[in-house]
């Protein structure tokens, strides 16, 4: 019998592993930053549902928002953060294990 606790499953960042956050980071990993509606569209996700879940990665340490003007026209851009790296990877890392394992 295993102990309680010692399933990887266990070190699963509920933050990163809800579906659409999940994607978010996928995404954000991939690239230096990616503009908002780029990464909606490859998200396929509304601004609104975007929005909130930028919400919660952004006061989690994960990711980096920056706002900013092209001309007269309002930008987001989002990268990830260094602890969002980490997170991202970690938690790769403990879906290969529970995977292989």
């Amino acid at each position: 019998m295993i102990p309680a606790g010692d399933h990887p499953r266990h070190r699963l960042s509920e933050i990163v592993h809800q579906p659409v956050r999940f994607s978010i980071l996928a995404g954000l990993a991939a690239a230096q930053e990616l503009d908002f509606k780029d990464l909606r569209d490859a998200v396929q996700v509304s601004d609104s549902v975007l929005s909130k879940h930028l919400s919660v990665l952004e006061e989690a340490g994960f990711i980096k928002v920056r706002k900013y003007f092209v001309g007269k026209r309002p930008r987001t851009s989002v990268s990830l953060t260094t602890a969002g790296r980490e997170a991202w990877s970690e938690h790769l890392s403990v879906l290969r294990e529970i995977a292989g394992g």
